[in-house]
């Protein structure tokens, strides 16, 4: 599995870091760069702007930084004006919908932390130090990369350090305050991230960086991997007794028990996320409609099974399956729909095979249809094995309806194609 590890500890981590680290992990970082002007058009008050990645040295060695040359106003920008900006961007540029999720939930968070220091609507809130264009420049320029990495399609997963907060003070718009600034807290209070004080006395960690990290939801752990390459980055800021370098390492994870190169298993496997909670006080249309509900979220299934529970209670175990990065979003929907106290989950590997459709044509009563066959198959050695061949559900049902005959007559009809669906894909 392709792994991205990020270690902070000679760092900490803001959005123009990582920025700066990542798009050493890309062919084309210029094209990335380039786009990112367009934000002038996207965000009224940006008179200038400039972005460049440049070299240079810490302890002697070549390292990245992000060049910004800016000029704007910006001093009435509200949530509502960024937001805007952000989803107008991701509208009209080519991000994948995971990725675009993500960068929302990093502007959210910010907003939200935000919005909690000062104790009011999100929609009320100016952000002050995050309202410049740097911080769009930072949340899309990372998504960008992360999406072209694949990070969000589950095929890649995030490891990290523990993060290094630094310590003393900071001048804000609101004066001076301790570090970690209040926003950065509440982001960080509310991710999965191992923090630690020190070693120095500067703000390591920015509301930006902190935001961009804890929405990956990384594992806080070792790293072991292929190394395929490893990049450096650096902020604005030089210290005398401190690196202040990221790295980011990039490689991929040999499972174990399927580390021969010749096992036709291996490139199918993906990590999966299991949710589960036990819930005996709910009825059975609050059920239904969590179901209804949770249909539209990104979860790949989900069962609810009964059982008996303390007391001889009657009660259900509710479990869903989706994918790592959506984890969180969805245990909040369980907790709001269902008011369960806790749900556990678990990130595991599981072995998915591919699957296309082929639409054609079925004939029933001289008329026809329409119908999509669902094809699950291996390709091993340019050969492809089949594992199943089936008609979708939803069309078999429509054809029935129109013809008003029963489900399982079309389906008797259809199950004659499947024999030619089957010797055309072994062909091909």
């Amino acid at each position: 599995m392709k792994t991205l590890y990020i270690d902070t500890s000679n760092s900490g981590i803001s959005g123009d870091m990582f920025l700066a680290a990542l798009l050493d992990l890309v062919p084309n970082p210029d094209i990335i760069l380039s786009e990112l002007l367009d934000l002038k058009h996207y965000l009224s008050g940006v008179s200038e702007l400039e972005i460049s990645l440049k070299k240079v040295k810490r302890s002697n060695v070549l390292i990245n930084q992000l060049e910004l040359k800016i000029k704007e106003k910006r001093n009435h920008r509200s949530s509502n004006i960024l937001k805007e900006a952000l989803l107008n961007f991701l509208a009209e540029k080519e991000f994948s919908d995971s990725a675009k999720e993500y960068a929302i939930n990093v502007l959210n968070s910010l907003i939200q932390a935000e919005s909690e220091v000062h104790d009011d609507l999100p929609e009320n809130i100016h952000l002050h130090e995050l309202s410049s264009v740097d911080t769009l420049i930072d949340i899309l320029g990372v998504t960008k990369v992360l999406d072209i990495l694949a990070i969000f399609t589950g095929n890649c997963q995030v490891k990290c350090t523990k993060l290094p907060l630094g310590g003393g003070e900071i001048t804000t718009a609101h004066g001076r305050l301790p570090v970690p600034a209040p926003a950065t807290s509440i982001i960080l209070e509310k991710s999965n991230l191992i923090v630690h004080g020190g070693p120095i006395e500067a703000e390591l960690v920015t509301p930006t960086g902190a935001a961009l990290l804890s929405n990956l939801n990384p594992q806080v752990e070792p790293y072991e991997m292929d190394l395929k390459k490893l990049v450096y980055s650096t902020g604005q800021k030089e210290f005398k007794d401190f690196l202040n370098i990221l790295r980011v390492f990039y490689g991929e994870i040999k499972d174990d028990e399927l580390i021969h190169d010749d096992n036709i298993f291996q490139k199918y496997i993906e990590p999966i996320t299991v949710l589960e909670t036990d819930v005996d006080d709910v009825t059975g249309e609050i059920l239904g409609n969590f179901i209804e509900k949770l249909a539209s979220s990104n979860i790949l299934d989900i069962q609810i099974t009964s059982n008996i529970s303390k007391k001889n209670r009657p009660s259900y175990t509710i479990k869903v399956l989706c994918l790592p990065e959506y984890k969180f979003n969805i245990i909040e929907k369980m907790i709001q729909e269902l008011g369960t106290l806790g749900v556990r989950f678990n990130t595991i590997q599981r072995i998915c095979v591919d699957r296309k459709i082929e639409n054609k044509k079925l004939e029933i009563h001289n008329k026809e249809f329409n119908l999509r066959y669902k094809i699950s198959f291996i390709e091993n050695k340019n050969k492809k094995m089949i594992a199943n061949i089936k008609p979708e559900y939803e069309d078999l049902k429509r054809i029935s309806e129109t013809l008003g005959i029963s489900v399982k007559e079309v389906l008797y009809f259809a199950k004659n194609q499947i024999k030619d669906i089957y010797l055309n894909n072994e062909k091909s």
